[in-house]
């Protein structure tokens, strides 16, 4: 299995000090930073785009944008995203018609491709074809666009379904994931953990990325046993 990531969700920053947040967190043992981009269609809410991004990315040159793209026409925005400085380019299954093309044109401006599901999406819905040509999975399990849900224990099923079907590929989970309820992802194959409230507004955010981490890499010791 891959190796544990723990992304800090940065919607759960402070947006007044955005590189700084992201420094602190990079600084506290986070690989990558999660960036939710909302466009007000796909989902009800708008958050942030390109611009934003891309002075996040001159503030902090080494940083690893984990982009999960919430977007209606996923197509359209991955230039602007690979010119601000993008590193993983993260799209919905519902969002699009072709998987392939798109994670193609991803991989064709040097950024990992990821293929994202919604609560009520089976995972079914990525094909052998679709999850083999993306480097990344991401179940979500709260539903997009949307502060402060609880996290949705139904969905981690998915997670050990792709699971099985892709042992080396990276799975995200991403949505109500903290101390509480990291167990039950990693035990079903999670290695790449988002995380928003629950590590920026820690009083030690380190602390709680090492214990998410730690959590991941037991699981996947019993993974490979």
């Amino acid at each position: 299995m891959p190796r544990a990531i723990i992304s800090p969700s940065v919607l759960a920053s402070d947006f007044g000090q955005l590189s700084a947040e992201c420094k602190r967190m990079m600084k506290g043992g986070a690989e990558w930073l999660h960036m939710d981009v909302m466009d007000g269609h796909f989902v009800p809410n708008i958050s942030m785009g390109a611009p934003v991004l891309s002075c996040v990315y001159k503030g902090v040159p080494d940083i690893f944008m984990d982009c999960h793209m919430m977007v209606a026409q996923p197509e359209k925005w991955v230039n602007d995203i690979a010119d601000a400085g993008g590193s993983l380019y993260c799209f919905h299954i519902e969002a699009t018609s072709d998987a392939v093309s798109l994670i193609n044109a991803i991989h064709a401006r040097n950024m990992k491709a990821g293929v994202a599901i919604s609560p009520d999406t089976p995972s079914t819905a990525i094909t052998d074809e679709v999850g083999a040509a993306a480097d990344m999975l991401l179940v979500m399990t709260v539903y997009p666009g949307r502060g402060g849900q609880k996290f949705l224990e139904r969905c981690v099923p998915k997670v050990a379904e792709l699971r099985a079907r892709f042992p080396e590929k990276d799975i995200e989970v991403d949505g109500g994931v903290g101390p509480k309820t990291i167990d039950i992802c990693a035990d079903a194959g999670s290695n790449v953990i988002v995380a928003g409230t629950a590590i920026f507004n820690a009083p030690k955010p380190e602390d709680v990325i090492a214990s998410l981490k730690a959590t991941v890499n037991t699981a996947q010791a019993r993974f490979s046993n």
